[in-house]
């Protein structure tokens, strides 16, 4: 009881001292971001609105240092991140907070007017970050029918899996530690895990015997990126593992997987293989980015043999963007295609073709829900199948970087 009546003085002390500076203070008092009414931003001094700017690039852009001066309700950004993409987010984001006239990006020391904030470059700067979680220095290839995301789908017309069916898959790239300004070029550099499981379900009521749902398959993944990032540029190198096991319920309505007594394409086998990959992606601008890598598959298990190399490339495009300034979202239509050759279907086309919507937080960089439909022809990815030509058409709700 006592400790609850300390913690009420205290918030009661709290709100008086607010309420009795707010007219000097208000830019402190209304603390959240975009709440601030642009009126009283007028009658604020420009070091509490910088402070204010200040905090918020701290507190949603924490991995870098990053430095705001303010004068005349012009902000301007100097130590911005080498990545052209996660710089232009933080500009963007400055540009929506109520009552700034102006950013102006500074390369260096800020203007000679304002040197009474020039010691500030000079302050320590980190080497790294353990543990990152607002930015992502490759960013998913979002068409990519094996990117790790969670996504929870409709597919149907699958040659392979059934006409009807669900689809979904849970998984993430988890940051370990990013080195910031390494290297000759001064980007950022980090490792992590990436998991991830992909399952797909036959909903066909009149294919299944037994009654319900099949499972027809699940692909599990783990990989260990290094990405490395500086101004348009991104790239990634990953070694990885994946594995495939066949659902109970397929098993069950198709005995001669297990029975070996059928086809040779229908006998159950061990899909699991391991490989390295290289991926480049390029920012052309804030609409468009294009993506492309090669991968060498260096162990498969015998009962499954893969051929090594791979090729892989595609692209995005951002378009009617906006802000909605209500809920504190950014939103935008994309479309996205992906392709892929490998050298065991005999480097033949597969190809996915993608249109959406999402939102987030952060314009350009954070966490996204994305809705989307996209087309894919060429062959099935679900473990054993993966050699066999397919096509088939999906609604999907995705979320991740």
């Amino acid at each position: 009881m006592r400790l609850l009546a300390l913690s009420l003085m205290l918030l009661c002390s709290g709100a008086y001292c607010a309420e009795e500076d707010s007219d000097e203070h208000v830019a402190i008092v209304l603390a959240r971001m975009n709440n601030i009414p642009p009126d009283s931003v007028e009658d604020t001094a420009d070091s509490y609105f910088e402070g204010y700017i200040q905090a918020l690039i701290d507190m949603h852009y924490y991995e870098y240092r990053v430095i705001v001066v303010v004068k005349d309700e012009t902000v301007w950004i100097t130590n911005l991140p080498k990545n052209k993409l996660i710089a232009d987010s933080i500009t963007s984001f400055v540009r929506d907070v109520p009552g700034v006239k102006c950013v102006k990006v500074v390369c260096g020391c800020p203007p000679e007017d304002l040197a009474h904030r020039a010691e500030i470059k000079d302050r320590p700067r980190i080497k790294g970050v353990w543990f990152p979680q607002t930015t992502e220095l490759y960013l998913p290839m979002i068409a990519n029918p094996r990117q790790v995301i969670y996504s929870l789908g409709y597919r149907g017309n699958d040659d392979v899996c059934g006409k009807c069916c669900a689809v979904f898959s849970m998984g993430d790239n988890f940051p370990i530690f990013r080195w910031l300004g390494v290297l000759p070029w001064c980007g950022d550099l980090q490792i992590g895990i990436e998991t991830g499981i992909w399952s797909v379900f036959n909903l066909d009521p009149d294919y299944n015997p037994c009654g319900g749902t099949e499972m027809v398959n699940t692909d599990y993944f783990v990989g260990i990126p290094i990405s490395y990032a500086v101004n348009e540029w991104a790239f990634r190198f990953r070694i990885w593992h994946e594995s495939s096991h066949l659902g109970d319920e397929f098993l069950v309505n198709h005995p001669q997987f297990i029975n070996c007594d059928g086809p040779p394409d229908e006998v159950r086998v061990n899909p699991s293989m391991e490989a390295i990959d290289f991926f480049t992606s390029y920012q052309a601008n804030r609409n468009l980015r294009v993506y492309g890598g090669i991968g060498y598959i260096f162990h498969s298990d015998p009962t499954f043999k893969m051929k090594n190399w791979y090729f892989e490339y595609g692209g995005e495009f951002d378009f009617w963007g906006c802000k909605y300034y209500y809920h504190k979202l950014h939103g935008n239509f994309f479309t996205a295609v992906y392709f892929r050759n490998w050298e065991e279907m005999g480097y033949a086309w597969d190809q996915t073709y993608m249109i959406g919507y999402k939102w987030s937080k952060i314009q350009g960089v954070g966490r996204t829900i994305r809705i989307a439909a996209d087309y894919h022809k060429g062959f099935s990815l679900e473990g054993q199948f993966m050699k066999r030509r397919s096509s088939y058409w999906e609604v999907k709700l995705m979320y991740g970087f």
